[in-house]
């Protein structure tokens, strides 16, 4: 549920952005993203990690 409300929470920001014509709040090319999502999953990587030792 949380990661729906925040797709919707996402996409209503995003329109609003684009609506005043002010600059997207979020890395404007895939690459930006999957930083993102690359840095998300280290941390959880190491929490795993962190578990076994």
């Amino acid at each position: 549920m949380q990661v729906l409300l925040a797709l919707i929470t996402g996409l209503v920001v995003g329109f609003l952005f684009a609506l005043l014509k002010l600059p997207i709040p979020a890395p404007p090319a895939l690459a930006g993203i999957m930083g993102i999502v690359g840095i998300y999953l280290g941390f959880r990587l190491f929490e795993w990690v962190q578990h076994f030792f």
